[in-house]
């Protein structure tokens, strides 16, 4: 006698199906079977290193990051000196990956736009220099390039006393650049406040200008007078402060070396040169893809309205281009940040490098190398996440 699936309780089937039969209950077994497995083997392979590592002292406490360093750091952005903690150290090597990174990002991008128009202009000597240019800086691995640009151009500037000296002024020798810049002082913290105040002020006015702009049609220079507001918003901060946040101060020759004026290092130099005339190289191919991508009928049309050259490229082409540009530029951005650990070889005090001084410092190199890890990380979705927001504004909505 045959059983029929109508004789089996209902929550046995599934339109009539039994449990064991069923496509979709055996893919959820197999999802639940497979994640306890893949757990399972997690939890076997951590415990043993856990344990492994306990066994010969290498514990993975973080409590060694309260002790002194006991090392200098040659290139600071904030004050430090051998008696800060290594967590401090660790922040302060944080703090000079970000600042060549950020600073590398925005020549490196500046750079490889100026490469893309000329690997497409017209201009047959300006096309193949640009064209070179991108061939062999792609095809050299950027370690060599930095030891070249260290060694054999930093390097062999002429020394202390014998500094180029250019309008400004500006001195360049073996130890770096000098040259007049603005020193903060005892009231650049609050002054920062007012000028948070005013990006957030400008921001917001340019936004509503803009959805008012697009409502009514009227133009009301959103871009301007958010500029206008920010701008006047740190101005005002600038006075209400009462001393002067920010003051100028010129390098002088002492004894051995400059003294005040702003300091560009030669390490901090060759791996910013580096960064960006490698990464600009990529970049340059990554736009001019995109520009190519934008359809001939865009450019004619913008001709058609009598929009010149510059216009054209900056109202049209540029902005159907970024759509095609911005997620492989991502990319690129990511492998400068990542690149910037290479500064290991020519002494830039950046988190890897001060990441390694710890462990010869203190012998902690299994935290160490995690806590270099996680930041990489962090910083590396914190910047696709930022991008990823701007990728989806500037993308055309289907409707």
């Amino acid at each position: 006698m045959t059983t029929s699936s109508s004789s089996l309780p209902r929550f046995l089937t599934r339109k009539g199906v039994p449990l064991w039969r069923d496509v979709v209950v055996l893919q959820w077994v197999a999802q639940i079977i497979s994640a306890l497995l893949v757990l399972g083997f997690l939890w076997f392979f951590i415990s043993n290193v856990l344990t492994a590592a306990e066994a010969r002292g290498l514990g993975l406490g973080l409590n060694f990051l309260r002790s002194a360093a006991g090392f200098p750091i040659a290139e600071s952005p904030v004050p430090y000196d051998p008696s800060r903690t290594f967590g401090y150290a660790l922040w302060v090597g944080f703090l000079n990956t970000l600042k060549v990174s950020v600073v590398g990002i925005v020549l490196a991008t500046l750079l490889g736009l100026a490469a893309a128009l000329a690997r497409l202009s017209s201009n047959w000597l300006v096309s193949n220099i640009a064209g070179a240019y991108i061939n062999v800086i792609r095809n050299i691995p950027l370690l060599v390039q930095l030891v070249l640009w260290y060694f054999a151009v930093f390097q062999r500037l002429p020394a202390v006393h014998d500094a180029l000296a250019l309008p400004g002024p500006i001195y360049i020798s073996q130890r770096g650049l000098y040259m007049v810049g603005p020193q903060p002082t005892g009231t650049f913290g609050v002054w920062l406040l007012f000028v948070a105040v005013g990006l957030m002020l400008g921001y917001a006015l340019h936004r509503y200008l803009l959805s008012y702009q697009v409502r009514t049609g009227h133009n009301r220079y959103p871009l301007l007078v958010g500029l206008l507001a920010a701008a006047g918003v740190a101005l005002l901060g600038w006075f209400a402060v009462g001393a002067a946040p920010l003051q100028l101060t010129t390098p002088v020759l002492g004894r051995f070396n400059f003294e005040g004026g702003v300091r560009l290092t030669p390490e901090f130099a060759a791996l910013l040169v580096g960064l960006v005339v490698y990464t600009g190289a990529f970049i340059a191919e990554v736009m001019r893809a995109g520009i190519q991508a934008v359809q001939k009928g865009q450019v004619e049309a913008a001709k058609s309205l009598g929009l010149n050259p510059f216009q054209t490229l900056r109202l049209v082409v540029l902005p159907l281009a970024l759509r095609v540009i911005i997620p492989p530029l991502i990319s690129q951005y990511l492998n400068l940040t990542k690149n910037s650990s290479l500064a290991i070889v020519i002494g830039y005090a950046d988190l890897f490098f001060v990441g390694r001084t710890i462990i010869n410092q203190a012998g902690y190199a299994v935290p160490v190398f995690l806590l270099i890890m996680a930041i990489y990380l962090a910083l590396s979705l914190l910047t696709s996440a930022v991008l990823n927001l701007y990728n989806r504004r500037v993308q055309l909505v289907e409707r």
